[in-house]
């Protein structure tokens, strides 16, 4: 699943074409994606772009009299096309622009989204989402103080999207290793310190994927489709039964809330 990094790239990726750049028209080939595409972009006729922004996993394409927003979903992608290709099987959504390049939108799974809304304070899908993890808000304060009343595994509390944005699973398990915390470590006993250095590890961890344009590891390219590099730089995810870099004890896995958690019992308390 496309995550924080990977949607970043994405946005950076496509923002240069698109920003200045009119939408000439829409094509919607399946508009049954994880909920119906807007009916507003199906009729978007010569809509100037203003900027393309990010908010938590979601692509925001503000133009004129409204916002264009987009989630990937489980497997979606955006890419630029200097022209208009022959669509393959999961090419649901076209934007044709006025000097001729396309924004194509592929999604095999079709769980991602092409909703419209006027006013981003009212978007219903936005509502009630945490700060971002590379602002200022996102601090270690902030995060101590959350956790001083919750009795739940600190692992799956970090991918709460109302905790903080886009920390999905890769990137907390990456970042738990760097800050040495163990994934079952009960939140309220998380000290000032460890906060601190977990906070540090989060973004730290979220640049450094940006810096390498995200992570593949099945379905995500980038948007002039190439794949992200940010996999050759993981220490934990994926590598259960493998030596951890630090210590050289057997990487573990569990299950945490559905999802596969990497750690070294060693190196991380």
């Amino acid at each position: 699943m496309p995550e924080l990094p990977e949607v970043e790239t994405s946005r950076r990726g496509i923002e240069p074409h698109l920003v200045g750049n009119t939408i000439s028209y829409a094509i919607v080939r399946n508009s049954r994606l994880r909920w119906p595409v807007s009916e507003q972009i199906k009729s978007l006729s010569d809509e100037l772009v203003f900027s393309v922004q990010r908010r938590a996993k979601y692509l925001l394409i503000e133009l004129g009299r409204g916002w264009i927003i987009v989630h990937l979903g489980m497997s979606g992608s955006v890419r630029i096309l200097t022209e208009e290709l022959p669509e393959e099987k999961h090419d649901h959504v076209d934007l044709i622009m006025r000097d001729g390049k396309v924004l194509r939108y592929t999604d095999p799974r079709r769980f991602g989204a092409w909703l419209w809304c006027e006013d981003l304070e009212t978007s219903s899908v936005l509502a009630h989402l945490g700060p971002e993890p590379l602002s200022a808000e996102f601090n270690a304060q902030y995060l101590f103080e959350l956790s001083a009343k919750r009795k739940t595994a600190i692992k799956p509390w970090l991918m709460d999207n109302k905790i903080v944005v886009g920390v999905g699973n890769i990137y907390a398990n990456e970042a738990l290793f760097a800050a040495k915390i163990s994934p079952e470590k009960i939140i309220n006993t998380l000290t000032l310190a460890q906060a601190t250095e977990l906070v540090a590890q989060i973004k730290k961890v979220l640049q450094r994927s940006i810096e390498q344009g995200g992570t593949t590891l099945k379905d995500f390219l980038q948007s002039d489709g190439k794949p992200g590099y940010f996999a050759q730089e993981l220490f934990v995810y994926g590598k259960k039964g493998e030596p951890c870099s630090m210590c050289g004890t057997p990487i573990e896995s569990i299950k945490q809330g559905q999802r596969s958690t990497f750690f070294c019992r060693e190196c991380q308390k």
